[in-house]
This record gives structure tokens, C-alpha cells and sequence, in this order.
């Protein structure tokens, strides 16, 4: 009895010091890189029994400057300094408390990612993973994630596509002349459906990560995604993806079990965002609680809102955009609700991103209605005290002049004189070619049903996208005139590309599938955006604009050695243009050809505009 009951009081005093020994379950970054110009490195670790542990590490070139504790006892962060000589390798970290021991491993790789500069060289095609292609219907749905659903059958759950999907129609998008592709957010959303507006939705769209570190395994996880890159690359292609800074799902593992309460914004009762970006430029009349309001409010109740004052939140943050390059080997970003991250934050976390890749695009989405917004959060020629960083804007007030331009007939302020005056203020941005153009994306109306499904405009529209400044993208199915607006939701303008999927009828990637109407639009945008790869002025040529008239407009790209001119009509009839107002831009061409039809033009004097029409000509001798 005596020999069972000493038994006993050993096992309770074994089990209470395993109790109490530091369990690691998780570590962000995953990994890290040697070389890096920022020397500093801090890696989270998520466990049990994590508070009031020694850590210690023995590494060449690796020092432990410090260890950050938290409220939450579950959470350390170590503060890292990696020298520049210090080699690739395995360290280990040894936890130490109550004198019981944890060692893991931590992986430092040698860098081996280049990412390419996206330019106004580039045409972009945005596509939804989801609803673009499915090549692996295994990964469709799994039995241990918040949302199981799948069905094509519900236009606001999963439908199943996944990145293989996306890798199998490389080739379709390179005849198209795409240059570069712009995924929405492939990282885990392991979020529950919501009821949003009566329906219950999936977070198919993927703007709530639940874990930063891994691409959602519904799209193919993280190899699906390093597969594609290497094979968009491979073909001369580049990726940039989508970033989301501003917050995160409210499945978040982190969210789960806070490090603290001040990493989100907390608010005594839920509070909105106004969704108004005045209260960020208006630095003279600004009410304080309306910065507040806008900058700290929620997106909706299920996507919490991160706070980048705090900043081991931003070095979370950051250090994830990094991880992304090296990992993945994407090329640039698309930043998602700008406007709503801390500003200050993201010019911290841009300046890390372009210490590193001095070349690389950062665009920011800013849903804005004028020009002094919108230059107000990229790169810009105001005189104001804060001065973003930002190198490329969402081009949103050039999208809603084009849609108006299109839509309205032309009078004083209309029709093509929005697009002049739009272009206009350009001197407020530092690069205005660097701004990325559009005429729909997932969060707007099919830019074929805005035009009423008129040919003629559809190719105004596309026309004008990819000769005008800037780096056009083009949104997936836009170019077999998918069409919808958003009625009534969304979903409607996130429709299956038809073929992409096992059992459509037709595979519209094919052009035997195609009606007449989408092989003309498919062709138009093909012949244009494949002119445009070898055209230098279309790329970096400079824009000059003239006064519209009379119902055209005629603007010229050109650089010392070479002149496009484009002429759009947007008159009922046809009209002959005295060419005599351009002669500086014609700088003594003689000739020209028409792009699209290859028509000689042996006389540039007077030139017949047929009616809504464009033309792009190179001029020759």
C-alpha cells in the first residue's frame, strides 16, 4: 500500500511538471532567410505554458536581443538578429522552465526568389480562384473546416475552383497577351458562412484569412500555389497577389486566443467603419471622431480590425508580406481597403517590402470619386505633412470617368470630356503610368452590361484601357463579354468562367465554344494586347491629349522614335477630322497604319471617323 501510494505521488508530481513545462505548437514566421537587408527578425511562438520561460539559442550570427512577454501566457515573442554572414541552416531553441526543457527547430534558408517588376509594360487579368477553373474537384470541400460546402448549384458558397485550375489556362491567358495575374486572396479562409443581407455566404471570395501562413487547401494549399508561380514564370508571366492588412476573419487561430486585447480595435459597443475616405484628406475641417471612425471601425462584424499601432501586430504583418516574396516568389501586390489601414503603418510596411525589392509594385485599392484622394494615399505632388509611399493607385476615378464617358452622351463635362478631365490632373501624382487601370473587377458592375452590350462601346472601352497611361487589367471573362451588375448581390458579377468546370456545356477557353460576338471581343483584345507588347509608346510612351470636339477625341503616345495616335468617336455618324489641330503630334508622319485592321492610311490630312468607333494608328514615314 505505502509502495503504491509513493507510485502515485510520483506520477502527480511528474504530470504537474509536465503541466507546467512550455509546449511550442506554433511558429510565425514559419521559417526565414539569411541575407536579408533588415537584419531583425521576430518570430512569434503560440504554445502552452509559454510565460516565464529562459530561451536560449546557440547559433553562428544569430543573436536573441529579446524575448517579449504578453498577456497571454501562451505567447512569446523573440526578437532576432541575424548578421550578414550568417549561413543557412537549422537552429534550435531551447525553452527552459520550471527545469523542464523544450527544444524546436527553426529553419533559416538561403534566398532564391527574384521577383520581376510589373510597369506600365504589363497587362493584368484579375481572376477569382474559386470561380475561374477546377482541376482537382478532391480539394473541393474537407470535413474538419468551419465551412464543408460546395455546390455550383448556390451562387454564394464554394463552387470549387482551385489554383491547378488557374495553372492549366496559362497558355490561354498568354495568347490573350496577359503579362501578369492578379489572384483574389488565396490564403486560408477557414471562416464559417455568414448571413449577409439574408443569404448565408462562404468566404469564397477570400478576404478573411485565418491563417497567414497557409494557402487555403480548398485551392490546391501551399505547393499548389509555389507550382503555379514556377509555371507562370516560366512562361514569362508574373503574379502579384492580394494583400489584406486592414483586418483578418474571425476565425483567425490568433483570434481564438488573443495575445493581447489591443490587437485588435476595441470598441465599448461594435462600431462601423463610415466607409468615407473625406475624414483621412480632410486635414483643415476634420472632426476628430470621424477619423476615428473610419480609420479604427470594423469592415462588417465578422472580419475584426487590426491594429497597427501595436507593434508586434505590425511586425506580424510585415514580416508575412516578406515570407510571401521569398516563399512564394510573387512579383507584387495589390493592396486591398488602403484607405482603411493605419497610414502611417503602411508606409512602414511598403518601405520593408521595397528595402528588399527596390523594383516592385505596391498598388492600393482606394475606392475613391476624385483625383485628390486618390493621390492622396499613393505617391503624390501634394503639399501636405503626410506623404504616402505608395508607388501605384487603383486607377477608380479613371474607371468611373470611362464608364460615364460611355454611357453619357457627349456635352460640355461629358462623354469623352470626363476622360480629358480626368487625365488632366495627372501632375498630382509623382508617376501617374504607374496608376493600375480597369473597367470592372470583382466588386463592380460587368463592364459589357454597363455598356448596354454594345459592341461598339465594348471596344471604346478596351480600346481606350490599353492605350491609354498606366497598367491596364482586365477582369476574367470580361473577354468573352461576360456579363451582370450586381443585383442582386455580387455574386452575380463572380459568375463560373464557362468551360472551367466538369460538366458545363461549353469550354468558352476554347474558340470553337465561342459565339461570333465573343470571338470579336476575344480577338479584340487579343490583336490590341499583343500589339501592345512590342509597342513602346503604348508602354512608356508619353500621353498628349487634345480638347475633344465635336464628339472625338484624339490623343497620341509617343516617345522620340516612334507615334501612336488614337481617335474615338463617340457621334452617331460618321465624320471626316480635319488633322490639321494635331500637326505637333504628327511631327511629320505621313502615313500610318490602323492597328486593329491593318488599313494603309496614305494621308493624314483629313481621316474618316466612323461612327462610336476607335482607331489606333502607327504612324510611319
Amino acid at each position: 500500500m505505502k509502495y503504491t501510494i509513493q507510485l502515485l505521488m510520483c506520477w502527480c508530481l511528474a504530470t504537474c511538471l509536465q503541466a507546467q513545462s512550455p509546449v511550442v505548437e506554433r511558429a510565425n514566421p514559419t521559417n526565414w532567410w539569411v541575407g536579408m537587408k533588415n537584419p531583425k527578425l521576430q518570430v512569434l511562438l503560440y504554445g502552452k505554458n509559454l510565460k516565464g520561460s529562459k530561451v536560449n539559442l546557440t547559433y553562428s550570427g544569430v543573436t536573441l536581443e529579446q524575448v517579449q512577454e504578453v498577456e497571454n501566457p501562451n505567447y512569446l515573442f523573440l526578437d532576432l538578429h541575424l548578421a550578414p554572414d550568417t549561413k543557412a541552416g537549422s537552429l534550435t531553441i531551447n525553452l527552459n522552465k520550471n527545469g523542464q526543457n523544450t527544444n524546436f527547430k527553426y529553419e533559416l534558408r538561403r534566398r532564391d526568389k527574384k521577383p520581376q517588376p510589373i510597369t506600365s509594360k504589363d497587362f493584368i487579368y484579375l481572376l477569382m480562384p474559386d470561380r475561374f477553373a477546377n482541376a482537382d474537384p478532391s480539394n473541393d470541400k474537407f470535413a474538419n473546416m468551419a465551412d464543408t460546402a460546395s455546390t455550383r448549384k448556390n451562387p454564394f458558397l464554394r463552387h470549387g475552383g482551385d489554383l491547378q485550375g488557374v495553372q492549366a489556362h496559362l497558355d490561354y491567358l498568354d495568347e490573350l497577351g496577359v503579362t501578369t495575374i492578379w489572384l483574389n486572396p488565396v490564403i486560408e479562409n477557414n471562416q464559417p458562412q455568414t448571413d449577409e443581407g439574408g443569404a448565408m455566404r462562404s468566404a469564397y471570395h477570400g478576404y478573411g484569412f485565418t491563417d497567414h501562413y497557409n494557402v487555403d487547401k480548398r485551392l490546391g494549399g501551399n505547393d499548389a500555389y509555389l507550382k503555379l508561380v514556377t509555371a507562370a514564370h516560366a512562361k514569362g508571366m508574373k503574379v502579384m497577389q492580394d494583400a489584406v492588412y486592414n483586418h483578418v476573419g474571425i476565425n483567425h487561430w490568433i483570434l481564438r486566443d488573443l495575445p493581447m486585447k489591443s490587437w485588435l480595435n476595441q470598441w465599448q459597443t461594435y462600431t462601423n467603419t463610415s466607409y468615407r475616405d473625406e475624414p483621412m484628406i480632410d486635414l483643415t475641417h476634420r472632426a476628430k471622431t470621424d477619423f476615428e471612425v473610419q480609420q479604427k471601425g470594423w469592415f462588417v462584424p465578422f472580419l475584426p480590425d487590426l491594429n497597427h499601432h501595436n507593434p508586434l501586430v505590425a511586425n506580424f504583418l510585415i514580416q508575412h508580406a516578406l515570407w510571401t516574396v521569398e516563399y512564394f516568389g510573387v512579383d507584387g501586390w495589390r493592396v486591398d481597403t488602403y484607405q482603411y489601414n493605419d497610414l502611417e503603418f503602411m508606409n512602414h510596411c511598403n518601405d520593408a517590402l521595397l528595402d528588399e525589392y527596390p523594383n516592385m509594385l505596391i498598388t492600393g485599392e482606394n475606392s475613391v470619386h476624385n483625383v485628390v484622394s486618390q493621390a492622396y494615399f499613393a505617391r503624390n505632388n501634394l503639399n501636405v505633412p503626410f506623404k504616402s509611399n505608395m508607388p501605384s493607385a487603383n486607377d477608380f476615378v479613371l474607371y468611373h470617368a470611362t464608364t460615364d464617358a460611355l454611357t453619357e452622351n457627349f456635352d460640355w463635362g461629358k462623354g469623352f470630356n470626363r476622360l480629358y478631365s480626368t487625365l488632366v490632373n495627372d501632375f498630382l501624382y509623382e508617376n501617374a503610368d504607374l496608376n493600375m487601370t480597369f473597367l470592372d473587377n470583382h466588386d463592380e458592375n460587368r463592364f459589357f452590361s454597363v455598356v448596354g452590350e454594345q459592341m461598339s462601346k465594348y471596344q471604346l472601352g478596351l480600346g481606350f484601357l490599353l492605350t491609354t497611361r498606366g497598367i491596364p487589367q482586365i477582369y476574367y471573362g470580361t473577354e468573352i463579354l461576360m456579363k451582370n451588375f450586381k443585383n442582386p448581390s455580387d455574386a452575380e458579377v463572380r459568375q463560373d468562367f464557362p468551360g472551367g468546370f466538369k460538366g458545363d456545356s461549353l469550354n468558352k477557353f476554347v474558340a470553337a465554344n465561342r459565339t461570333e460576338l465573343e470571338n470579336q471581343a476575344f480577338n479584340f483584345v487579343k490583336k490590341l494586347a499583343q500589339y501592345r507588347k512590342k509597342s513602346t509608346p503604348l508602354q512608356v510612351g508619353k500621353l498628349t491629349h487634345y480638347l475633344p470636339q465635336n464628339g472625338t477625341y484624339v490623343y497620341f503616345r509617343h516617345t522620340q522614335d516612334a507615334v501612336v495616335m488614337v481617335i474615338m468617336s463617340q457621334n452617331s455618324k460618321e465624320v471626316t477630322l480635319d488633322m490639321s489641330r494635331f500637326q505637333a503630334s504628327l511631327r511629320g508622319y505621313a502615313q500610318g497604319k490602323n492597328v486593329m485592321t491593318e488599313a494603309i492610311l496614305k494621308d493624314l490630312k483629313q481621316i474618316t471617323v466612323p461612327a462610336m468607333s476607335i482607331q489606333i494608328i502607327e504612324l510611319t514615314r
